[in-house]
């Protein structure tokens, strides 16, 4: 089965999260607030708005309400790619929850 540029990209960033930032699994598993889901609300929500907007809110250079993390982890780029990270971003929420249910499994 082929897949989408949307899905390789996906799946890239994915990759490129745990080989290139170092976000591991064990890592991602600290985060059971739903931090991860709030960074891909983040992204999916910025990648909404219009460019005036996105332009105005980058002068700024604050990370918008609801960023779990550290301004500097705040890092969007065109709203392709911020939805791309926001996918990612919800891959790595359901790999978490997986995980968090085969240890309550076992």
């Amino acid at each position: 089965m082929t897949h989408s540029k949307a899905v390789e990209d996906v799946l890239a960033e994915r990759r490129r999260q745990i080989e290139a930032e170092g976000w591991s699994f064990e890592h991602d598993d600290l985060h059971d607030r739903r931090e991860l889901l709030k960074a891909a609300r983040s992204y999916a929500d910025f990648a909404c708005y219009t460019p005036r907007l996105r332009h105005a809110v980058l002068k700024i250079g604050t990370p918008p309400a609801g960023w779990p993390w550290d301004e500097r982890w705040w890092k969007p780029t065109t709203p392709r790619r911020d939805l791309v990270k926001a996918a990612a971003l919800i891959m790595a929420e359901i790999e978490r929850m997986d995980r968090a249910a085969e240890k309550g499994a076992a």
